[in-house]
């Protein structure tokens, strides 16, 4: 596991959800799925999240998915679920319900039925903030129109609101500025594609797709390009180079899709996706497949 202070660093793997051949939900390969992810070098889980398919799932699925990760973590391992919902009320039953099964932290979006102002956002946050975990603010303006701009996540640290961020719109020039306006506020790493940018402007976490299927090869990137010495990122500069082809998939639509195809070319259970995701057209799917195999053949795992 990865140097880290608190619960929310390092490396916490947005887990994709298996199902049964009858669309179920399958735990028991939940559950298998963290405890390898643990032994593979990752410091903890994100369910619940998009790549987890949340939105498609009942209130008893969703909160039997958190107690699952959390049952099938070993000591130091940390669950930072997803309780994102419409309502500011309901996003804070979910942080309870996290809370309450044994989760360390948990990641929060804006409100996203509508383009909400400042205000809205911070009302928002103030009421997640009442189950009493440390939140992780998701930004993520392309799926909920709202920008959690550098100002505004200053203005949620400062009133105690939140611990960290996962920034997610590949603007690597935010961490720079996060940093002056809120230098104690944690960057974490919200999309695979920009690891290494992120990584050397001060990211001490990565809320990460890919690990998903290769989780030694993408732990051992984010210790070279976190480590803070020059002849790591030397090292890690060709590695990256050659995972892109795959760590681009994370930011993108079928980002779902087509982390769950390259788990099952490398051996892990991804499978098919619940609507209304469907099954990847066929040139995308042998786009994908090509680049897995070629990571594979050079040894990623």
């Amino acid at each position: 596991m990865t140097s880290r202070t608190h619960p929310w660093q390092g490396i916490h793997v947005a887990t994709a959800l298996p199902f049964n051949d009858d669309g179920s939900v399958d735990h028991l390969g939940f559950g298998n799925h963290v405890a390898w992810l643990a032994a593979n070098g990752c410091d903890g889980v994100c369910p619940n999240g998009s790549l987890g398919e949340y939105q498609t799932l009942t209130p008893e699925e969703r909160a039997k998915v958190v107690e699952t990760a959390v049952a099938a973590s070993p000591e130091g391992f940390t669950v930072m679920p997803g309780v994102a919902a419409y309502g500011a009320d309901e996003s804070r039953r979910w942080a309870e319900q996290a809370r309450d099964a044994g989760a360390a932290s948990a990641l929060a979006l804006p409100p996203n039925t509508f383009k909400a102002d400042e205000e809205t956002v911070v009302a928002h946050y103030r009421e997640v903030a009442k189950a009493g975990l440390p939140v992780v603010a998701y930004n993520n303006p392309y799926d909920t129109k709202v920008d959690l701009s550098a100002a505004l996540l200053a203005r949620l640290h400062a009133e105690g609101l939140i611990v960290a961020v996962k920034e997610f719109t590949g603007d690597v020039r935010r961490a720079y500025e996060i940093a002056e306006l809120a230098p104690e506020l944690d960057l974490l790493v919200g999309s695979d594609d920009v690891l290494l940018e992120l990584g050397i402007a001060g990211a001490v976490g990565w809320i990460a797709g890919y690990p998903n299927a290769i989780p030694q090869s993408t732990v051992r990137l984010y210790e070279l390009v976190t480590s803070g010495k020059a002849e790591d990122i030397t090292t890690a500069l060709p590695i990256y180079r050659d995972l892109h082809s795959l760590l681009r998939w994370d930011s993108k639509t079928e980002f779902v899709q087509a982390i769950k195809l390259s788990m099952d070319i490398a051996g892990r259970k991804g499978g098919a996706c619940r609507q209304p995701r469907s099954p990847l057209p066929a040139d995308t799917a042998a786009r994908i497949t090509a680049d897995t195999e070629a990571v594979l053949a050079k040894g990623y795992r």
